[in-house]
């Protein structure tokens, strides 16, 4: 039987919708009509309702009903369900015939056209007699009618249709062709679905109808049909509830059956189906559990009833469909939104549906003899070209007795379903569901499981001959397992890949294997190794290596053929094998015996070889690339005996290089790009020559794991390997790569310096240069200053210099580079002073860089080598000291404005921060609006000393102008200090250090009053004051001055006086104290009033008037020498 008979029919797998018929539409030649049938069927959302639409002629005939039984008494039934029912209820029998007619209400013919109306529904009745089928009527309008109860012409003709057409008022509806056309359209889906839902309903209460007829004894396959025609109505009108308890029912009553070898198929297939159906349903419910275990429920009750044992396979083909159609619903539901896990997805049911694929493939191989011809006739026709019913066997269809009816047609059916099987391609089958498992377990991040079914489909490749693809599928999973070390699979793997590799005479995939399951990854025997060996030397040698014995027989023959074409082809002699994704039977360890070398040192490099063969294996050259392909020349060795390179089994093998640096490759890495390894087997220029080549130093896939675990070996046990003599193979560890360094310097470079720096100071480090070479160092230079690769402010705030003798400018460099310094005889020193100027304060690393040249010989060869020697040094930069600055009146007390034109003192105080004595030359005020009120300024801090932690201060009587800018807020100056360290040399430069002095804010009196008095005062002794009163403005003021009493001073004079001061005049008056109080006092207060200038307040007016006076006590009167002392 063909393989299509295990698919399930499409009317199964589909969604059932109701199907309603349309009829009267001219959907090729009415442009009206085409825009309702696209209407009803294009675009259709998953909101619309669920209908089937199709477009017939209205005398069209539908299947005749046959007569309805009224008794079951004496009925037997041939089957349980008709192949052709599913399809007759989705497609052929309608539940809703629906004709479309135009006809408007106002139709001048309107008798006509409704008596044509009635004809065309009675036609339609009569090719549906016997049917349940509903009919409605449409009327194509091109009006949009008024709405209901509002036209009373459309209501009496639309009664007066309904009785000429026998129908109801439910079944006439009116279609305008509007711009809302679809609108309407989706209204009468509604009561389309309405209609048909009426009718599916009543074929369901028909069916239920029938079981009061059956008995079970000879009437049980009609439980089961009544069931799931139930079912299969219920889901046409969308009761998914109640047609999965009809399901479920059917699907009990099926295994009610008495099953035999005859009906043993017909169980299985509807069981099979029904189980379909049930799952599907469960699944769009959102309970994939229960669907999961109506599906292993299933599995049990019916993987042990296998029928006929000379068709097994079919068995086994039936489950396998039904994993396969439980993965395809599992995959299905995911795709809307069900969330799968890595232990619960459909690759398990793919794979498993591959495993009885796999199993029928062994039955058919088993049970199909082969040489037998096929029956005829065949007896697998059938009158009608199909089956009756799903499960039955064209022979006999319809027999449902224990017994065959003819034993001679039943052996001759047997007989053509084994020969049909013969033909079924399995291994496509098993691939292609090998293939969906492997998909999803991919998708669930199953690594394993995928590598485990890539196997398996690489072999079904190989078994089905398609040799290429089985060894991509075996070369990609073998990566895995060489990974993960599980070696008897990969040597299973290999082996049919080696199998492949034979029957398709691919010479370089056959070496690679060969070498490979050599290789001490291999779990095959030593006799088994001993064979491919023979056979690797075979193919080398330019021979047909002997057959595996695993291969199929019928293509060995083939395959000799393609061999023999093979040997025979010209310049294919050579082969070239990447051995790092490989574990071949020889393994490469390359290193430098150090990480680097100096450039007058001789690089050593060690090749270690090791054979894992059975037998020894001999070679004929043996070459290492370096990434400078100028030192390759000394990294060869070739064969100059017999068995001078030749690997005994087990046994390590060092070859060691030795080769001379570059002096211009100083700083650079050199690095084996490549090692290979040359094996030319016997048979001169008739043999085939390998080259093996290892990427870097070397190393295969196993070989980063076996170090690991050697390394944690030698850890466990200590050191006690040691005393061993033998080399120890995994302990070798690769060195790739090494780097070629300068040569050792032998001079010696010392720093001198007194740390810290003063900010904008030329800081002096002393270099002192020896040479302790045995020859003349030759071109020394020194590069010195702030070492790169610091912050990168400081490279604009840090200048270097040689000149001490003055303060470098902004322009001088942070690094001075290549300073020649001349050439350094054997002993001879040399001393130079670097200067340092750093602007801002924070930690520096200065560097001081000796480079020079020496002629040297290495092993015979003569070379310059360049030699330098770097010292640094950490500087910290510190402030020498700190300004401070303040404006106050002549009386010291703090100005926080300063009026125009009357004099004010600036203070000045240096407090020192330097670890180190310093030396303030001289001090200057560079004045930009002010003025001094002395004559000529001079400094008052000349050669000052100060130590650490001392302050010097400096005052300066100034005044500002009163041609000074209007600006309320004004610029002073700067203060310039001109200083050096004090233990520095007298030749030093002088540091000037300007501090910008802050602003003032200018204010104008109306009125300046100063007072004229003696130093002090004597009790009982006159003393005269004498108070100028001058007037700042352009106006005449008024001035009312009173005198406040003193309990310290009697005094004479104008006790309160009103006078008026010209502009820019002077007015004067004189008051005599008499002192009675010695010590500190108060002198009376003047109190001051400008009638004209309200907002000058009298403490503003007198606040540059003295306010107290030392009284001396009073005792013998001294001499005016004493006095004048005093």
């Amino acid at each position: 039987m063909a393989g299509s008979q295990w698919e399930l029919p499409p009317e199964l797998c589909c969604r059932p919708m109701a199907f309603v018929a349309l009829t009267g539409l001219d959907v090729v030649y009415n442009a009206v009509h085409r825009a309702i049938w696209d209407a009803f069927c294009a675009n259709r959302r998953a909101d619309r309702v669920p209908i089937s639409f199709k477009v017939l002629p209205g005398d069209h005939e539908y299947p005749k009903c046959r007569t309805k039984r009224t008794s079951y008494e004496w009925y037997i039934p041939k089957g349980i369900v008709k192949t052709g029912w599913m399809n007759k209820h989705l497609n052929l029998v309608p539940a809703l015939v629906v004709l479309f007619y135009e006809l408007d209400w106002d139709d001048p013919q309107w008798k006509e056209k409704q008596s044509e109306c009635a004809t065309k529904v009675e036609i339609v009745r009569t090719s549906l007699q016997g049917r349940n089928t509903k009919v409605a009527v449409v009327l194509i309008q091109k009006k949009t009618p008024l709405p209901p109860g509002e036209d009373l012409v459309a209501s009496e003709r639309a009664s007066a249709l309904c009785s000429s057409c026998d129908l109801s008022g439910k079944s006439l509806f009116v279609l305008p062709h509007t711009d809302h056309l679809v609108g309407y359209i989706i209204r009468l889906e509604n009561a389309f679905y309405e209609h048909a839902q009426t009718y599916y309903y009543t074929e369901i209460r028909r069916v239920k109808s029938h079981k009061e007829f059956l008995n079970k004894t000879t009437h049980q396959l009609l439980f089961v049909r009544h069931q799931f025609k139930m079912a299969f109505l219920s889901e046409l009108k969308q009761d998914t509830q109640n047609a999965l308890k009809y399901y479920r029912a059917a699907y009990s009553l099926v295994h009610e059956l008495r099953a035999h070898e005859t009906n043993m198929l017909e169980i299985k297939t509807m069981a099979g189906f029904i189980n379909y159906k049930i799952c599907r349903l469960c699944f769009q419910h959102n309970t994939p559990l229960d669907a999961i275990a109506q599906f292993r429920k299933h599995i049990d009750l019916c993987k042990k009833k296998i029928g006929c044992a000379e068709l097994a396979f079919e068995h086994s083909a039936w489950m396998s469909k039904q994993f396969q159609s439980f993965g395809e619903l599992f995959d299905e539901a995911i795709k809307l939104g069900l969330t799968a896990i890595q232990t619960q997805n459909p690759g398990f049911y793919y794979q498993q549906a591959a495993c009885y694929s796999q199993d029928r493939k062994q039955m058919a191989q088993q049970l199909c003899q082969a040489g037998t011809t096929y029956p005829s006739p065949d007896p697998l026709d059938t009158q009608s070209g199909g089956l009756d019913f799903y499960g039955q066997r064209p022979w006999r269809q319809g027999h449902q007795s224990i017994d065959p009816t003819d034993p001679e047609k039943e052996k001759l059916g047997i007989l053509a379903l084994q020969i049909k099987e013969r033909d079924v391609p399995h291994s496509e089958l098993i691939i292609a569901l090998l293939s969906n498992a492997v998909a999803q377990f991919k998708k669930y991040k199953c690594p394993r499981m995928k590598s485990h079914l890539m196997v398996q489909m690489g072999e079904e490749y190989y078994h089905a001959k398609d040799y290429t693809k089985a060894l991509k599928l075996l070369d990609y999973v073998m990566c895995d397992y060489r990974t993960e070390r599980w070696w008897p699979l990969l040597t299973a793997i290999l082996t049919t890949a080696l199998h492949c590799a034979y029957l398709m005479a691919s010479v370089k995939d056959y070496v690679i294997y060969c070498m490979e399951l050599l290789g001490r990854a291999s779990t095959l025997k030593e006799e088994q190794k001993s064979r491919i060996e023979k056979n690797l030397f075979k193919v080398l040698m330019n021979d047909i290596p002997e057959a595996e014995s695993e291969c199929d027989q019928s293509s060995v023959g083939a395959a000799r053929s393609l061999w023999t074409d093979r040997m025979a082809l010209s310049g294919s002699n050579e082969l070239t094998v990447e051995m790092q994704d490989y574990i071949p039977f020889i393994q490469c360890k390359a290193r430098f015996q150090s990480p680097s070398f100096h450039v007058d040192q001789p690089i050593q490099l060690q090749v270690f070889l090791r054979a894992d063969c059975p037998h020894p294996v001999s070679f004929s050259k043996l070459t290492v690339s370096l990434s400078n392909q100028e030192y390759n020349q000394w990294c060869v060795v070739e064969s100059s005996g017999q068995d001078s390179m030749t690997l005994l089994p087990g046994k390590p093998r060092c070859y060691n290089f030795s080769f001379v640096a570059k002096t211009e490759d100083v700083g650079k890495k050199v690095e084996v790009s490549r090692c290979l390894y040359v094996c030319m087997m016997l048979g001169g220029d008739s043999g085939r020559c390998v080259f093996l080549s290892w990427r870097g130093a070397g190393g295969d896939a196993a070989s980063t794991q076996e170090a690991l675990q050697a390394s944690r070996s030698s850890r466990r046990w200590g050191r006690g390997n040691e005393a061993r003599q033998e080399l120890d193979w995994d302990t070798l560890t690769l060195q790739h790569s090494t780097m070629i360094i300068s040569r050792v310097p032998r001079i010696c470079v010392r720093l001198s310096h007194q740390p810290p720096a003063l900010t904008n100071e030329m800081f002096c480090i002393s270099l002192t240069v020896q040479s302790q070479e045995d020859v003349v160092a030759k071109d020394v230079k020194l590069t010195a200053g702030l070492k790169p690769g610091q912050e990168a402010g400081l490279g604009q705030t840090t200048h270097v210099t040689l000149d001490g003798s003055s303060v470098c400018d902004d322009n001088a460099p942070a690094l001075l580079t290549d300073v020649p310094l001349g050439d350094l005889t054997p002993g001879e020193k040399l001393e130079k002073c670097v200067y340092m100027k750093c602007v801002s304060t924070g930690p520096r690393i200065f560097l001081f860089h000796v480079a020079y040249s020496i002629d040297t010989a290495v092993e015979g060869r003569h070379i310059v080598c360049n030699c330098h020697k770097d010292e640094t040094v950490t500087v910290e930069t510190v402030v020498p000291f700190e300004v401070s600055v303040k404006f106050v009146s002549t009386k010291f007390e703090p100005l926080e404005q300063v009026a125009v034109d009357i004099p004010f003192l600036l203070m000045t105080d240096i407090l020192s921060s330097s670890p180190w004595p310093l030396l303030l030359s001289s001090s200057s005020l560079q004045l930009l609006t002010v003025t001094s009120s002395t004559p000529q300024l001079q400094s008052q801090l000349q050669q000052v000393v100060l130590q650490t932690g001392e302050s010097a201060s400096e005052c300066f009587c100034l005044r500002c102008p009163a041609d000074t800018s209007s600006s309320n807020t004004v610029a002073t100056g700067q203060y310039v200090v001109s200083w050096r360290r004090y233990c520095s040399n007298a030749d030093s430069p002088l540091i000037q250090t300007t501090v910008t002095l802050p602003h003032v804010i200018l204010e104008s009196v109306p009125l300046y009053i100063y007072a004229d008095l003696p130093s002090f005062g004597r009790v009982r002794d006159s003393l005269p004051v004498r108070y100028h009163i001058e007037n700042r403005t352009a106006q005449v003021q008024e001035v009312e001055i009173a005198v406040d009493p003193s309990d310290a001073f009697m005094f004479s004079g104008l006790k309160q006086v009103r006078l008026r001061v010209l502009p820019s005049t002077e007015q004067q008056m004189l008051y005599n104290y008499y002192p009675l109080m010695a010590g500190y006092q108060t002198l009376p207060q003047l109190n001051i009033s400008l009638p004209r200038c309200p907002t000058s307040s009298s403490p503003a007016l007198r606040r540059f008037l003295p306010q107290r006076i030392f009284v001396k006590p009073q005792g013998r009167q001294p001499d005016d020498a004493s006095i004048a002392a005093a």
